[in-house]
């Protein structure tokens, strides 16, 4: 499975961003997709997950209340988005799933065993 995201850029504290992850046409209804990202000299970190069942887990409790998740109608996006956004939010979010996971968001994700990512997309919140 080949995910793309979409979506980052460069924004100002408090300002807002919807990253979006497809598959290039290819349903994502029946996958868990996980929103992780990565700050440089760290180790990438879950930030967020939707289950095929449409079931929110957050992972970060820095992000608790500013973020959601969400499945679009076609169930060929998968959305997170970020608001009230803080210069700690700068990284590289990236959309990845276990294609062969059981059903429903793990407690809390293992990169190891993420067998489809996308290339990553930059945000940078910045004056």
């Amino acid at each position: 499975l080949h995910l793309v995201e979409s979506g980052g850029g460069l924004v100002q504290p408090g300002g807002s961003l919807r990253l979006s992850c497809e598959a290039s046409g290819v349903s994502l209804n029946n996958y868990e997709i996980i929103w992780l990202r990565q700050v440089p000299g760290q180790e990438r970190e879950g930030v967020s997950c939707i289950s095929r069942y449409d079931r929110t887990v957050v992972y970060l409790d820095s992000v608790k209340g500013r973020i959601s998740i969400s499945r679009d109608d076609t169930k060929t996006t998968v959305s997170l988005q970020i608001d009230n956004l803080k210069p700690e939010d700068t990284a590289v979010y990236y959309c990845a799933t276990n294609t062969r996971m059981s059903p429903g968001c793990p407690a809390l994700p293992v990169v190891a065993e993420l067998d489809s990512w996308g290339q990553g997309t930059q945000v940078t919140v910045s004056l």
